[in-house]
């Protein structure tokens, strides 16, 4: 027999960002608690709004099913005296399981007997079950943050005002602190009549009390009543909504009874960049807007309520107060910005602090450009700095790319990534960017452009700061992508050097989020730089920051990228053993190693993949014991036909590795190694590596080093599973 459960927990408003976790959080937690606790179901499906967390367990069991476990005892030296009756430890375990003598057997264990008996275990009620559990998981770790209120020990979001739990239709009694579980739920907060509670007899009486009550429970059904209002005000003034999927679902968790609001702003403020009104209303009023059918800005916002006010005329005029105070302000800021050229904002950075022990924004802006400049010349993209040229000449007019007449492609990449690196930052000193956080590098942007830089320099400065989450939009320009990867470089590289290095959760500097993004950026391929020359380099520019070792600081910095780029692999699904093989090898160049990776995990389909894989084996189990050397195979050495024909199948096929390594084809690398499994396999069936003879054992060892130097640089296949 089964029956439904329903909890509901009630409290004051939770953040937005706080319920979507918690939901998923609380759905797993009682699913394993279930599990444990030998109780079937069919379902468990969670739901929530910022005052109320809740579940639902479809077709759950009546009763835990029983079961019979087995029950370790005492040694039977212990249990059974020399005269072979039971002694008192044997008894006393007997009683204490509820068992006879008879229940007990010796069964011997490979360290010596022991006694041991089968129990018959006859399962609970759910209901005694429940209570316990529906305790505990509300104590579960549901949030990133709790609080505690007034003089009582538990800890929640935020406090708790009510507990309903049904099973079946009968309340489940329990206590989470100084509230105990009962029959009530609560409608909204401001549009329901019953302050005092709803009693509720069943799940289905619950949902339908609620959305009479305004309240509607389920996220996805309020974000699908947010989305179709969104859309159908904004259609009542002839435009579109501007998705937005980030805020529409903060929005979803920040009201029970969603009521779509239009109103308006003056067409003035239109003259701002539209990345301007759209934070302004965005970021501080989770206001949405509103775009014509070409993509022009509105002067529209649409924002959701959480309540049906009696004149909602009243609800529109106060959000549009608010929303003109804020563009009022960002005028001004803008107006006040655009007075001074852009170079001139980015000289400002000198007064402005990166980070106390690595010096000014504008240090680091000088640090981040002579990288970007190493990178792009390392790439073949540029041209490098000659040795008078100083990064604070890209600010002067002589290096603006705008005025550049010549030809010389690389001359010209030099200077737009060199002028795009300089005045990267110089938007932090904006009075916009200081009010506006989010806008920083997108503001770069524009005043870029209002002061006359090239369309490539403005969008490198608005494209730096990406990629800026993961799996996020990546540079598109190559000096957008190239001054990215040094900014970022030169923070981790800079960090990692005075010991801010991340731990745990704890990544103030956003070191992780960087080395993402660089790995996301350098994995396309477009610039082939290998990150060991990078770090060495950026490391150098830093070396009268460092505290430490250079060495030592350039391993850890290496290592963080090394496992960096593993989870980033394995989250996409590629196999362990492919990318342990590959970092195994040398792995640098980031677009190559990934390569080779995808290239592994096809070439396990290959029929001889498996017992090449077995041979590489044995061939690094005998190097192993081995002193790294540099001694060749000599022919006159070889004493077995296996060893020759080993010998010349390798010699063969090495120009093949070498033109396929070269043209990037690893496939066709991992083909032309499998075409000599024959001879790998026929060389260990017939030849003794170990003989005593120094010589020849050198000379064998020599040509097994040959055969693993054939793919050791690809990649290290002995470590493949398969």
């Amino acid at each position: 027999m089964t029956k439904d459960l329903l909890l509901e927990v009630g409290c004051e408003e939770i953040p937005a960002g706080f319920v979507p976790k918690a939901l998923v959080v609380l759905e797993g937690f009682i699913s394993k608690k279930l599990t444990s606790a030998r109780l079937g179901f069919k379902s468990v499906t969670t739901f929530g709004t910022p005052r109320r967390l809740g579940l639902v367990v479809k077709g759950l069991e009546a009763e835990q099913v029983d079961i019979e476990t087995e029950v370790r005892g005492p040694k039977k030296e212990a249990a059974y005296g020399p005269d072979g009756h039971p002694t008192r430890a044997l008894i006393g375990f007997t009683k204490g399981q509820g068992v006879g003598l008879d229940a007990v057997k010796c069964v011997d264990t490979g360290k010596g007997e022991q006694v041991f008996i089968t129990k018959s275990v006859k399962g609970k009620k759910t209901e005694d079950i429940l209570p316990g559990i529906l305790s505990e998981a509300l104590g579960a770790d549901l949030f990133k943050k709790t609080m505690r209120w007034g003089a009582h020990s538990v800890s929640f979001a935020r406090p708790v005002h009510w507990l309903l739990a049904l099973y079946g239709g009968k309340s489940i009694k329990f206590d989470f602190g100084h509230i105990s579980s009962g029959n009530k739920t609560f409608g909204h907060r401001f549009l329901s009549a019953l302050s005092e509670g709803i009693e509720v007899g069943s799940i289905d009486a619950y949902f339908a009390v609620l959305k009479k009550e305004k309240v509607v429970v389920e996220p996805e059904q309020r974000r699908s009543l947010i989305e179709r209002g969104l859309k159908a005000k904004a259609e009542e003034v002839g435009g579109v909504l501007l998705e937005d999927a980030g805020l529409l679902e903060e929005v979803t968790y920040l009201v029970e009874y969603p009521v779509v609001v239009r109103g308006g702003f003056e067409a003035g403020f239109l003259e701002l960049p539209s990345d301007i009104i759209i934070n302004a209303g965005r970021e501080h009023q989770r206001y949405f807007s509103i775009v014509d059918t070409e993509g022009r800005l509105l002067p529209y916002f649409l924002t959701v309520a959480n309540t049906e006010a009696t004149d909602m005329a009243v609800v529109v005029k106060g959000n549009e107060r608010v929303l003109r105070a804020r563009l009022n302000d960002a005028k001004f800021y803008f107006d006040s910005d655009i007075d001074l050229p852009l170079a001139e904002k980015a000289v400002a950075l000198k007064g402005v602090t990166f980070q106390k022990k690595l010096g000014t924004s504008y240090e680091k802006a000088e640090r981040f450009t002579r990288l970007a400049l190493f990178i792009g010349a390392n790439a073949g993209i540029s041209a490098p700095l000659n040795g008078t040229e100083e990064p604070a000449a890209f600010l002067s007019d002589d290096f603006n790319p705008a005025a550049y007449s010549g030809t010389d492609r690389l001359e010209s990449m030099k200077l737009i990534i060199g002028r795009s690196a300089m005045l990267s930052k110089a938007d932090l000193t904006t009075g916009v960017v200081g009010e506006f956080p989010k806008l920083q590098g997108i503001m770069g942007g524009v005043y870029a452009a209002r002061s006359n830089e090239t369309l490539d320099v403005s969008r490198a400065i608005v494209e730096h700061y990406l990629p800026v989450s993961s799996g996020g939009a990546l540079p598109e320009s190559l000096p957008g992508a190239i001054v990215s990867i040094a900014d970022k470089l030169d923070t981790i590289a800079g960090c990692f050097g005075v010991g801010l290095i991340p731990t745990g959760t704890q990544d103030p500097y956003a070191l992780r989020r960087g080395a993402l993004g660089i790995i996301a950026i350098l994995s396309k391929g477009d610039i082939n730089v290998p990150i060991d020359t990078m770090v060495k380099y950026a490391l150098g520019l830093l070396s009268d920051k460092i505290e430490g070792g250079t060495e030592e600081v350039n391993a850890k910095v290496l290592d963080f990228f090394k496992e960096r780029l593993r989870n980033t692999l394995l989250s996409e699904g590629l196999s362990f053993d492919s990318i342990d093989s590959v970092l195994s090898a040398p792995w640098f160049d980031i677009s190559d190693a990934v390569k080779r990776i995808r290239a592994i995990e096809r070439f396990k389909a290959h029929p001889a993949c498996s017992d090449l894989v077995n041979a590489f084996k044995r061939v690094s189990n005998i190097l192993k014991k081995e002193k790294p050397g540099s001694l060749k195979p000599d022919t006159a050495l070889f004493i077995e036909e296996q060893e020759k024909a080993l010998y010349e199948a390798g010699k063969t096929i090495a120009p093949e590795i070498l033109e396929h390594q070269g043209a990037g084809d690893y496939s066709a690398l991992l083909e032309s190694l499998a075409s000599i499994k024959e001879r790998i396999d026929l060389f260990f069936d017939s030849v003794m590596v170990m003989v005593e003879d120094e010589k020849v054992r050198a000379n064998r060892v020599a040509l097994l080093r040959s055969v693993r130097d054939l793919y050791f640089n690809v990649a290290d296949l002995s470590k493949l599973t398969s």
